[in-house]
């Protein structure tokens, strides 16, 4: 087979490096879809996210009532009934798919890889609509962060092809 590429020890070992940030990488994003997870439905069922929350900027709020920064936070988590739903199915839907996603990618299913890359690109488009709105600078954080494990995804997927046509 003489159109196959042969692979040096330095290619190896440097692909090796990059399967190890993937995998890195996934499980960090599907450690982040379980906490997405836990939060949507703390938020869906109680109110104890708002409570904690409160009883973090209470002391402050004693300490300083003008507290920028706590009147903030304070502010984010005082939201209607239905706001809050959003925030929990969005959370939910969102912890799940990523968790369901990530799975699928440390188990090797074809199928992840492409899926993978279609839900991260429509998340950062979202993060990045976001961030017109908010101006947080997590959402860029957070849409570098996705633009690279969508790097990682690619290259991975791209390296197995080979072997998936010969099984």
């Amino acid at each position: 087979m003489p159109d196959e590429p042969i692979e040096t020890p330095a290619v190896a070992k440097r692909e090796h490096a990059i399967y190890e940030v993937f995998v890195g990488a996934i499980v960090i994003k599907g450690l982040n879809a379980v906490l997405e997870v836990v939060l949507g439905t703390l938020l869906l069922f109680t109110d104890v996210v708002e409570d904690v929350v409160s009883v973090l900027v209470q002391k402050e709020l004693i300490e300083d009532p003008n507290s920028f920064v706590a009147q903030y936070i304070q502010s984010l988590f005082s939201t209607t009934p239905q706001v809050q739903s959003f925030g929990a199915l969005y959370l939910l839907s969102h912890g799940i798919v990523k968790v369901f996603l990530m799975v699928g990618l440390l188990r090797n299913k074809t199928w992840a890889y492409p899926a993978t890359l279609m839900v991260l690109a429509l998340f950062i488009v979202y993060q990045l609509i976001r961030y017109l709105n908010t101006h947080s600078i997590l959402l860029i954080l957070l849409s570098i962060f996705d633009a690279f494990v969508v790097w990682l995804v690619w290259h991975e997927y791209k390296r197995l092809q080979p072997e998936q046509k010969t099984v």
